[in-house]
């Protein structure tokens, strides 16, 4: 009997020579990371031949059970093998203690990643899976997270969602820049961006390489959307409102606004200087003499001398700068803002509209899809809209701006007429809301199959319309000399007078102003017919 076991024991131990992982029933006597006894005096050792749980002794029934006490390193209290671990090296400590250990870790953040044994001088990883065995439940949900966010902030093919309350990452799959879509319904920009130089207000703001991750902004390039956020945000454009609206105390220098119309101003304490908002002289000067309180003759005069062009002149270009920035960013904004009311109708629309629809009309929700492409048509189209008004801010040339706002101000219109078909227009096929609506009569099924037409006709005209205007941009508008030779040409065309017949152009007709509701527009040249004709005017492609 005593030969099996020292077999026995040396098996286990062989056995133990081969772990890397040393836990529960064994522990390595004198191991140290490297094999060499590094570990450090043992105060309770035990190895697989200290004890025979569950041996019978012979010639009686009774089990001999010896067990040897393991001493933790942490709280010095004895426990049996089988409630104390390591992680994978010498130094055994108890359950209890690991887990408060790997609590504490956990408690202070992503550095727990790079846990290690207790011992100060041993370098012994706790990996996930020690965590998952002694942590409670709680921990071992964060340490999850902070392993995943550790491994998408690591990964250049993973990328958080930028979007507010959204806890997904997209893995993106391919070899170029995209904007990519998340189950949440954002879309951001995938791009890598580059800015070369270090005066750029870019270079400053995003560094020399960065991720874009802002909103999908195609077709509008990074560094321009780069440089309009900064521009919104930045306090230039309060020093360019105080410059433009505004004028210095001619004692102090603070900046006074002018806020009623008497030109006698009074500074603010403790200066109280007392000036004229003209010719910003002292008012003690001022009298009937130098033209009363709401005309200045000194102002007038030095004007006329050039006295005050510099400073007039500066603030002039302010205030047209300062007028320019408004009129593109209240454009971006309301689009922004149209975008979000479109998408909250979206929602509406796929949660209750198609039902009502459905049980009105008795069409399956299934030949209703024509209602939800429309209003994703609309929401990328403000989203498009948008960028191109922080585009046409930062475009210089004269020329390209007449194309560009041409080409905008098509789309734009395109656009207000879906949003205002699927606005609007639907709203007659659905039951009132209000309480005192005195509705007796519902549509029939050929005046929602009218609609039908209607909105899907649009939705397909402002898709083309918003295409053609991307195409351009990316493109760089260069298509403008070449349609601007185009014109030069049909004009002396037109125009030439001398020996021969006059060129005509050729006129497509317009329908009438009347009937502009009920047009309907040709998905192939976009011209909007009248309702009593089945095929296009223009191109004659057949209505339906």
């Amino acid at each position: 009997m005593d030969s099996d076991v020292e077999m026995n024991a040396a098996s286990d131990e062989e056995a133990m020579d081969d772990e890397d992982y040393y836990d529960y029933d064994y522990c390595y006597s004198d191991a140290g990371d490297d094999g060499s006894g590094g570990g450090g005096d043992s105060e309770g050792e035990l190895v697989a031949g200290d004890y025979d749980e569950g041996l019978e002794a012979e010639g009686n029934d009774e089990v001999v059970s010896r067990r040897e006490l393991l001493t933790c390193g942490i709280c010095f209290e004895g426990y049996s093998s089988d409630m104390m671990s390591s992680a994978g090296c010498a130094h055994f400590y108890c359950h209890e203690c690991w887990e408060g250990y790997i609590s504490a870790a956990i408690s202070g953040g992503p550095g727990c990643l790079s846990l290690r044994c207790p011992d100060p001088s041993c370098g012994s990883m706790v990996l996930q899976g020690m965590v998952n065995k002694l942590a409670k439940d709680e921990d071992k949900e964060k340490y999850a997270r902070f392993l995943l966010r550790a491994y998408v902030e690591g990964s250049k093919k993973t990328k958080w969602c930028p979007a507010p309350d959204c806890t997904c990452a997209v893995e993106f799959i391919g070899d170029e820049n995209y904007d990519v879509l998340c189950n949440c319904k954002f879309s951001f920009c995938w791009n890598v961006c580059w800015f070369h130089s270090p005066n750029d207000l870019a270079f400053m703001f995003m560094g020399p390489s960065d991720q874009c991750t802002e909103e999908a902004h195609r077709p509008v390039n990074c560094e321009t959307v780069s440089k309009w956020i900064l521009k919104n945000s930045a306090e230039s454009e309060n020093m360019n409102w105080i410059l433009a609206n505004s004028k210095p105390c001619p004692k102090c220098k603070r900046p006074i606004e002018k806020n009623q119309g008497c030109m006698h101003m009074t500074c603010t304490p403790p200066c109280k200087f007392e000036f004229c908002w003209l010719c910003l002289g002292a008012w003690s000067d001022h009298g009937e003499r130098t033209g009363g309180f709401y005309a200045c003759n000194r102002y007038e005069s030095a004007k006329k001398e050039g006295v005050y062009d510099e400073t007039e002149a500066r603030r002039e270009r302010a205030k047209n700068s300062l007028e320019r920035y408004m009129h593109y960013y209240e454009r971006w904004a309301s689009n922004q803002t149209s975008r979000q009311k479109a998408q909250a109708d979206l929602h509406k629309a796929e949660k209750e509209q198609l039902a009502k629809l459905t049980d009105i009309f008795g069409i399956p929700e299934t030949q209703l899809k024509f209602i939800i492409e429309a209003w994703s048509q609309i929401i990328e189209c403000r989203r498009v809209l948008k960028w191109t008004y922080a585009y046409g801010y930062y475009l210089d040339d004269k020329v390209k701006s007449e194309f560009f706002e041409y080409l905008q101000g098509e789309a734009e219109s395109g656009l207000e007429r879906l949003h205002q078909c699927a606005e609007k227009d639907l709203q007659a096929f659905l039951p009132s809301s209000k309480p005192d609506s005195n509705e007796t009569t519902t549509p029939s099924v050929a005046e929602f199959g009218g609609f039908r037409v209607k909105l899907a006709g649009l939705t397909s005209v402002t898709r083309n319309y918003f295409e053609n205007l991307v195409q351009a941009l990316e493109a760089g508008l260069e298509d403008v000399r070449a349609t601007g030779q185009a014109a030069g040409t049909s004009s002396t065309a037109t125009s030439s007078k001398k020996g021969g017949t006059k060129s005509k152009k050729k006129q497509h007709p317009k329908p009438s102003s009347d009937h502009t509701d009920d047009s309907w527009p040709c998905e192939r040249c976009t011209y909007l017919n009248l309702p009593s004709v089945d095929a296009c005017t223009v191109c004659e492609k057949s209505r339906y």
